[in-house]
């Protein structure tokens, strides 16, 4: 508790707001990491039952996990209204006592040996009030008044529906197998690939699926529907074959499999700057969902009605792409192959899959296309916040979407302050690859970044991540004898901050490194016109 009180201490002093705002021993045993989380997840097996007419579930979790000392207690995760049935090891009941969302289970867990247990529960999930934007079930009805069910849990947990060890820097090393009994006119859908299908009695069947590569827990999920399924392969340059497999609802086929095209050119792209598609193994799907979007593990949920940009609108006009497929899977390398640790640092999920998005623009149409995306974006930048959170209390209040475009434009701004494409996109391919089925924080990519470049981007990093400080451009021109001397500097609370600013001469524009001391240029002609710009990087230019 001393440190939790010196991380909200320090963050207090970067951003007065937080002074204002308290967390709870809640918070703290959801977000923080405690003794009793002190292993390894190796391997989750969820089977689940849900019960469509009573919106209930019932069904198990076995955990494999190693621990790195020798507990007496572990903790994992399930929601209080959840109900558990008995917990055991090797057929043996284990006590265990609950407080708040937390589940103390008591035993003798030895350092360094695998160990396994087995949790029996069941009970009704919280139901989303406006999913993806809040965690819950979706229970509604297709347009043929057939079940159709799905959850999102991003933030609010996946505890809310099946018991975890929910702390995002441990994802299972081995992956998950996951059973959803359902009834057998419907389908069960989950992550990674279909391993069988089994009936069962009553008129039920069970769909069995296996995810071979970590998976953090929010990402698990399940789709329940009277589905259609197709599927395509994706080539990637080495000739390799990717499954793509297409889970619509009865009726859309003949669009979906029109509208899906899109698919390939994304993977395309993405592959040219990070490589192959991260869950090949596993295969790539789309899933029709009862709500928008939302990047679940090779099962990406799919609610855009088959429309451009974000339900028609948002993206530029002259853009015609559909947002959340290019979006959620742009997650499938940063969120998911490479994931944060807690969520305080979510703007690396955000902010990267939202620059992704430019870089797909940029493969298709060109870097001056890709920067006319990227303006678009910054009209939806509020600034009310930092970007980043306090660590170790599940944040999740984030004021904005600041996450996505502020922090798409951080890394655009990043990319101007190198000044070399070259090493850029080295230093985005290394960063990927170095944590690429691992998770991170914030402070890693700074010190990657810095290690990379061989540049101290400190000042940077503090300006952009850690405040809402946005650095002011000021420029004033001297002209005399045909010549023209240009004083330029930035104000910034960040006396060390080096920035590339951009000014407009006569329709030509330069960049020159800005600090806070002003500098000065002279040209040997006199300029009609002289104005700032921000193009390519995060800066204010005040009005005159």
């Amino acid at each position: 508790m001393i440190r939790f009180a010196l991380i909200l201490f320090l963050f207090s002093l970067i951003h007065p707001l937080l002074c204002q705002q308290s967390f709870t021993r809640k918070d703290s045993l959801r977000g923080g990491f405690r003794a009793e989380r002190n292993y390894d997840v190796q391997f989750y097996e969820l089977t689940i039952k849900p019960d469509l007419s009573n919106q209930s579930l019932e069904g198990s979790l076995t955990m494999e996990f190693i621990p790195k000392g020798s507990l007496k207690w572990i903790q994992v995760d399930l929601f209080e209204n959840m109900d558990i049935v008995k917990i055991t090891k090797n057929q043996q009941n284990l006590n265990y006592r609950r407080e708040f969302d937390a589940v103390f289970i008591e035993g003798q867990f030895s350092e360094n040996k695998k160990d396994k247990i087995t949790i029996q529960y069941k009970g009704k999930p919280i139901k989303a009030k406006n999913a993806p934007w809040d965690g819950g079930f979706v229970w509604q009805k297709d347009p043929q008044g057939n079940p159709w069910v799905s959850v999102a849990c991003e933030g609010t947990g996946a505890s809310l529906w099946w018991p975890n060890k929910e702390d995002m820097s441990d994802e299972p090393d081995q992956g998950m197998k996951i059973n959803i009994t359902v009834p057998a006119e419907l389908m069960g859908i989950s992550n990674g690939r279909l391993v069988k299908t089994t009936p069962e009695q009553k008129g039920l069947k069970t769909w069995t699926w296996s995810v071979t590569y970590p998976i953090n827990n929010y990402n698990v999920s399940l789709y329940i529907g009277d589905y259609a399924h197709f599927s395509d392969q994706y080539h990637s340059k080495d000739g390799s074959a990717l499954d793509l497999n297409y889970y619509v609802l009865k009726g859309h086929e003949e669009k979906a499999k029109v509208h899906f095209e899109q698919v390939h050119k994304m993977l395309e792209s993405y592959e040219h700057y990070f490589g192959k598609y991260p869950f090949w193994k596993d295969g790539y799907a789309l899933v029709e969902s009862p709500f928008l979007g939302m990047e679940h593990q090779s099962a990406i949920a799919y609610g855009n009605k088959y429309q451009r940009g974000y339900l028609g609108g948002l993206i530029p006009d002259e853009f015609n792409f559909d947002y959340i497929i290019i979006h959620e899977s742009g997650h499938e390398y940063f969120g998911n192959a490479v994931s944060v640790k807690d969520h305080a640092d979510l703007w690396i999920h955000e902010g990267f899959t939202t620059y992704l998005e430019s870089l797909y623009i940029e493969f298709l149409y060109g870097r001056k296309a890709a920067v006319r995306y990227l303006e678009s974006q910054r009209k939806l930048i509020k600034n009310s916040a930092p970007i980043t959170g306090p660590k170790g209390v599940n944040y999740t209040r984030f004021p904005d979407s600041d996450m996505y475009y502020k922090g798409s434009w951080v890394l655009h701004t990043l990319r101007t302050s190198i000044k070399n494409d070259s090493v850029w996109f080295k230093l985005l391919r290394g960063f990927y690859d170095q944590y690429k089925y691992k998770t991170l924080n914030t402070e890693e990519f700074e010190t990657y970044v810095n290690d990379f470049t061989k540049k101290d981007f400190s000042a940077f990093f503090k300006v952009y991540l850690r405040s809402t400080e946005i650095p002011v451009v000021r420029v004033r021109t001297e002209i005399t004898d045909q010549k023209t001397r240009i004083f330029y500097k930035i104000d910034c609370s960040e006396p060390s901050l080096e920035i590339p600013i951009e000014i407009n001469l006569d329709g030509k524009t330069i960049q020159l490194d800005a600090t806070g001391v002003e500098r000065n240029i002279q040209f040997n002609r006199a300029f009609k016109s002289i104005k700032p710009v921000s193009t390519l990087t995060l800066v204010s230019i005040p009005e005159k």
